[in-house]
């Protein structure tokens, strides 16, 4: 019997696989390499995702080096090389891969990624600085202590200092680093100007629990701020979750999925908690967001609180606009905004909710906005550590382009790192402003 041609790509929408942590074979190194030489094969034979990050470029040239220019004469540890450069971006899978299931040669080249990088943390201990770096709520709590905080922005901020961190620490002198606030989001948050009913739309109930990161209690609280304002212009009261860790997206990026297993032990129920009470979820970060909606989901697809909350989390401009859509969207803006060059985040594009940080600044009188759709090249540390941030900042040229090019009023990014890692790129004095700013500003709150 003729056996059946694969077909060249498919047309069909993706189809996510829950990633399999818990069985042997997914920590086998053998099993492991194995999967990687087919897959990193099927690339080299396409080749399409060479514009995304370095993990593609850096297989292309392993391959092109080689003595067979196929993938069989690449070092099984020259392997390592293409893992390091991903950061989980899910890029590729959503918007280039050709061949992610349903299709029979079942490419899921992130999750593959990640699987690399669980084995080698749990083969090979992360580094003292990967392990701070990714350590992002314990980083916080002793970074933006009052007596603390200034001293660590004061180091941050000086050259001399920024040069030892690089030579010790392995953190790049011109990496951005954002500065602490002693009084977090946490510390501040006010719920007395809440109005007292919610009113329900389509999928949303009306009022939202606000799940606050890292970086927006600890480094920019001001963001949360004026979610909070925002929202309640609108009606929606808000409330703050009554305890949480870091939703654990750096601690997955660093491949500890233990470590992401105790965040989800702390997270989880009491989001599913708010949940029961009558909450929506939302969060100020994509990759928070995006932690919760997706990958949490496929790290843990047998627990009924993960999909419980996952169901309920939504993106803060999607929720805006599926209120939008029922007429319970405020439009009563006094200031126009100018252009904007606003830049989509990778974790927000594939989460596959459209553009919605765009619609809602569109209803501005006297706005333009320019979107942007192409990576900045952060990734929470990528950016920071000493090998990696000259590519980062590669990979973020042509959206610093894009805005020098515009010259707008305001650039902007839902992901507060990306913001500043177009504004590292720029170098021109100016800075970026949140596109939920931008919003309370137009609305003169």
């Amino acid at each position: 019997m003729a056996t059946q041609t694969p077909r060249e790509g498919s047309l069909e929408a993706p189809t996510r696989h829950p990633l399999d942590w818990k069985e042997t074979s997914f920590w086998s190194h053998d099993k492991l390499f194995q999967e990687l030489e087919r897959v990193f094969a099927i690339c080299h034979g396409c080749r399409r995702c060479v514009s995304l990050c370095n993990a593609f470029p850096t297989l292309f040239d392993l391959v092109d080096e080689s003595s067979t220019m196929e993938v069989d004469g690449v070092a099984k540890e020259a392997y390592w090389q293409v893992v390091e450069h991903c950061y989980l971006c899910d890029l590729c899978y959503m918007t280039k891969c050709p061949y992610v299931p349903p299709h029979e040669w079942n490419v899921d080249f992130p999750h593959l990624m990640l699987r690399a990088k669980a084995v080698h943390h749990r083969e090979q201990a992360p580094s003292f600085r990967d392990r701070l770096l990714s350590s992002t709520d314990t980083l916080g709590s002793i970074s933006a202590l009052p007596v603390i905080a200034p001293t660590v922005n004061a180091v941050n901020r000086n050259a001399t200092l920024r040069k030892a961190m690089h030579k010790v620490l392995g953190v790049h002198e011109e990496a951005t680093l954002p500065p602490y606030s002693s009084k977090t989001f946490r510390r501040r948050f006010d719920d007395r100007g809440n109005p007292p009913e919610a009113i329900p739309a389509g999928p949303t109930r009306g009022r939202v629990a606000l799940f606050a990161t890292c970086y927006c209690n600890y480094n920019e609280p001001g963001i949360n701020e004026d979610l909070v304002a925002v929202f309640q212009h609108n009606g929606i009261p808000v409330a703050l979750t009554s305890q949480e860790k870091c939703c654990g997206m750096p601690k997955l990026e660093l491949g500890d999925l233990d470590a992401v297993a105790r965040a989800k032990e702390v997270n989880v129920p009491e989001l599913a908690r708010l949940v029961d009470a009558g909450w929506d979820l939302t969060a100020p970060v994509p990759s928070c967001v995006l932690m919760f909606k997706k990958e949490l989901p496929l790290l843990f697809p047998d627990d009924a609180q993960v999909k419980k909350v996952a169901a309920a989390f939504y993106d803060p401009f999607e929720y805006l606009m599926l209120r939008h859509k029922h007429g319970l969207l405020k439009t009563d803006f006094k200031h126009g905004l100018g252009k904007i060059s606003y830049h989509a985040p990778c974790h927000q594009r594939v989460q596959n909710i459209g553009p919605k940080t765009r619609d809602a600044l569109a209803l501005v009188p006297d706005t333009e906005v320019e979107l942007i759709e192409r990576c900045s090249g952060h990734d929470g540390t990528y950016a920071v550590k000493v090998e990696f941030h000259v590519m980062s900042m590669k990979i973020g040229k042509p959206v610093a382009k894009r805005v020098k090019e515009a010259a707008p009023a305001h650039y902007s990014s839902d992901c507060p790192m990306a913001g500043h890692q177009i504004e590292n790129g720029l170098r021109d004095g100016t800075a970026p402003v949140h596109p939920l700013s931008l919003l309370r500003q137009a609305y003169g709150l």
